[in-house]
């Protein structure tokens, strides 16, 4: 049988576990011409929420639907080749003429297409240099989106990175280009919640009330034991619910980990068997091995003071008033200052994230590597 707990690519609805509500309300919004923010931590399911939206009918019947992911842009140069091949690549494959419109749109790249010699077609063989005025360029782009032949909906993932764009005033000027939009709803996504909390809730900043604001949080325990319990029973498979609960305990519902942890206990437990307590743990203890190597890199990059902090941290899980005396006395930390210093490279690093007052470690299998 197909293995239920998918770990890449597209997840059919029937391997799809919950997300009900979330899933009803982003379509609702985005297709009642609302624009829509997701905030969570990585690796709980943002991509593969908005997959599964864009795969609904109300959506992929009647929305052109486009993704990119940012994390990996440093400027707004490749933001707007980012989107543009996105934009090429989604509407111009649509139709020979809407193909050409872009061409023709793109004014400020068209000496840089390339074209196929059997059709005699576009291609998109644009090289990030040969966009030397972005702004141009990205007025051609939602100039592109606003003559498309159905409604787009567009989720750029990660889009708090354009925080750390050298370039001033980058969230005013995508804010103008989508508020003027007439043809297009976005569904913006992003995994450092202060950073995003302060673009879309600062009444100072350009995004301010311009979306409808969606926190994600982990899949509830008993949503997930009902998950695995259905697809192992009609496996011929059972699973002890002790079993579950432990897994879902050591990472805090990460999504991800889950379904690792039961993708490989699915593919090597015998039709009949039962899932015991033992094999979860054996399973994420092979987890936490397979990444050791990863985990000792960044470590070894990291100064004393940070490392001594991010064990503090890792102890107590979840961490509050951490430059207090009785913080810093209870783990025998140097001092407050030393700790601030400590505190801000970790966040700059992706390694430490705070919310409302509370520091915890992004990633919750680093913290078991960390703590046993």
């Amino acid at each position: 049988m197909e293995n239920p707990f998918v770990l890449v690519g597209k997840i059919k609805p029937a391997y799809f576990c919950d997300r009900k509500e979330e899933s009803e309300r982003m379509v609702r919004q985005v297709t009642n011409g609302a624009n829509v923010v997701l905030i969570s931590p990585r690796r709980l399911g943002k991509t593969g929420l908005i997959d599964f939206c864009f795969e609904k009918p109300q959506i992929k019947q009647h929305y052109q639907t486009i993704f990119i992911d940012i994390l990996r842009t440093s400027s707004l140069n490749e933001f707007t080749y980012l989107l543009g091949r996105s934009v090429f690549d989604t509407l111009g494959r649509r139709s020979q003429k809407m193909m050409k419109r872009i061409v023709a749109t793109m004014k400020s790249l068209s000496g840089s297409f390339g074209y196929d010699p059997i059709n005699g077609m576009p291609t998109f063989d644009i090289r990030l240099g040969d966009i030397t005025n972005p702004e141009y360029t990205l007025e051609e782009i939602f100039t592109c989106i606003e003559q498309a032949d159905k409604r787009c909906i567009i989720a750029v993932d990660e889009f708090q990175q354009i925080c750390n764009y050298p370039e001033k005033n980058i969230e005013a000027l995508l804010r103008t280009h989508i508020q003027r939009s007439t043809n297009a709803n976005f569904i913006f996504s992003g995994s450092e919640r202060h950073l995003m909390g302060n673009m879309f809730l600062d009444s100072a900043r350009p995004f301010y009330n311009s979306a409808d604001v969606m926190m994600l949080s982990p899949i509830p325990e008993e949503k997930y034991l009902a998950f695995v319990k259905q697809h192992f029973d009609e496996s011929g498979r059972q699973v002890d619910d002790e079993a579950v609960h432990n897994a879902y305990q050591a990472i805090e519902g990460n999504t991800y980990y889950l379904q690792k942890i039961f993708h490989d206990l699915y593919a090597c437990l015998d039709t009949g068997a039962t899932l015991q307590i033992t094999q979860v743990d054996e399973a994420l203890q092979r987890l936490i091995g397979e990444n050791h190597q990863k985990y000792s890199e960044i470590l070894s990059r990291l100064s004393l003071s940070q490392k001594e902090l991010l064990y503090a941290i890792a102890e107590e899980g979840h961490a509050r008033s951490i430059t207090s005396a009785n913080f810093i006395h209870r783990h025998h930390l140097k001092s407050a200052s030393s700790i601030q210093a400590a505190t801000k490279k970790l966040l700059e690093y992706h390694i430490l994230s705070i919310e409302a007052g509370t520091y915890y470690i992004e990633d919750q299998l680093m913290r078991r590597w960390l703590i046993q």
